[in-house]
């Protein structure tokens, strides 16, 4: 007889959520609050708003746990299909919001299908790589993975809407637990050490320093009879690299994104510009000390010093009112939930369900690592929530949503064989 799938579920991964999800609320209200007095029915006021979208939450939960878990894996390339055409209707329906046709408008109510999308790719990506005639380590099997990550990618970029897209860099996570060929990552990370590089130095240099570290390391191999033209196919390659970088970021990048680059390398300083945001961030956190100013205490909160503070920016309330040590207990809950949800990965019984556990694992990790990094200064701003925590039904629902299919799925494993 089939166990129960709700005598299954998860609970501390539930429990986290909640904690997340009303202590990010708590700080939208400190953000956003006008007046001491609170109104269920204000719907002008921000924090009301997302009052709603947490309650609306709680049937979209109740709708992933009622759909039987076999649904998911059996429709994963429908529904990816269906996320594909929403992402494609905005060019046509699409509402522009601060400068990006990213939205659909229904009355009062706006929804971003991109966030959507990531929870349709994860299964549609689940549903290919535990194909059984599936093989990650053939290329054209790559190619064919790498085309469903990229697709509605793609489709987000000339929205234009490049923070979304680069989010999709997360699915790696699930292929290199399939069993990728490490050699992508460091092609990945070098490329991006190289990048860095090439805008702090000459490319001149940058390219001499390698050649100058593969020669010794020439010298050191010559008894084994190295291949030496596959080191200089490597230098050219990097060289090429290296040499097109100042093209890319000056005619590819727009004009706001070279000046973030610009102001996290310590290039430019523009605290009253492009980078305030950033600086005001900094201020707040920074002022908030070890235990911080006390909830709706915050003098650049209140001041409103930080634009955005209760979507992309919401760290720097929790820095200024709660301190270093409420920092450091949000940092814990993410750092927490992510390790909660791999251990559930790893004890699926299925591909599908840890391929997906995976996904949701890279999502939520490379949210959380982009949105905090960006608001201390260690990153450009590329304007992505935190999740669960920041204000925006989309974003709420669309994370919601990802987490309790996994949950759904982590339930429904004592129904398997």
């Amino acid at each position: 007889m089939a166990k129960s799938s709700v005598a299954a579920i998860d609970w501390i991964t539930v429990l986290i959520f909640i904690v997340l999800v009303g202590f990010g609320w708590g700080n939208i209200y400190s953000a956003s609050y006008e007046t001491d007095t609170f109104s269920f029915f204000d719907i002008s006021q921000v924090y009301v708003k997302q009052a709603y979208w947490i309650l609306l939450s709680l049937i979209l939960i109740i709708i992933t746990q009622a759909i039987e878990a076999k649904f998911y894996e059996r429709f994963a390339g429908l529904i990816y299909v269906i996320s594909i055409l929403s992402l494609l209707g905005l060019f046509v329906f699409g509402k522009n919001v601060n400068g990006a046709t990213s939205w659909y408008s229904f009355g009062p109510v706006g929804l971003q299908p991109s966030e959507f999308a990531k929870a349709c790719t994860a299964l549609a990506l689940a549903k290919f790589l535990s194909d059984m005639q599936t093989n990650i380590k053939r290329i054209n099997h790559q190619l064919r993975a790498f085309l469903i990550i990229a697709l509605p990618a793609l489709v987000i970029i000339p929205q234009p809407d490049p923070g979304s897209a680069l989010v999709y860099a997360a699915f790696f996570f699930p292929l290199y637990r399939e069993g990728l060929a490490a050699i992508y990552l460091i092609i990945g990370a070098s490329s991006a050490v190289l990048f860095i590089l090439t805008l702090l130095f000459n490319p001149l240099w940058v390219v001499l320093t390698i050649a100058a570290i593969m020669l010794f390391v020439l010298i050191k191999k010559r008894k084994q009879k190295p291949k030496y033209s596959r080191y200089l196919l490597t230098i050219i390659v990097i060289g090429g690299f290296c040499f097109s970088v100042n093209y890319i970021f000056n005619h590819v990048f727009e004009q706001r994104h070279r000046d973030r680059f610009n102001i996290v390398l310590g290039k430019e300083v523009d605290a009253k510009g492009i980078g305030y945001n950033t600086n005001q961030s900094e201020i707040a956190i920074g002022s908030g000390g070890w235990i911080g100013k006390g909830w709706k205490e915050g003098t650049q909160t209140k001041g409103g010093f930080v634009p955005e503070q209760h979507t992309d920016y919401i760290f720097s309330t929790v820095g200024e009112e709660w301190g270093f040590i409420g920092a450091t207990i949000v940092v814990a809950l993410f750092v927490i939930l992510l390790i909660r949800l791999i251990h559930l990965a790893e004890r699926q019984k299925t591909q599908f369900s840890r391929v997906y556990g995976y996904s949701v694992i890279g999502i939520l990790f490379t949210h959380f690592a982009i949105n905090v990094g960006m608001v201390t200064g260690l990153m450009p701003t590329i304007g992505i929530p935190l999740p669960f925590f920041s204000y925006g039904g989309s974003g709420l629902w669309g994370f919601t949503v990802l987490l309790f299919i996994f949950i759904k799925l982590d339930a429904n494993r004592v129904n398997e064989w």
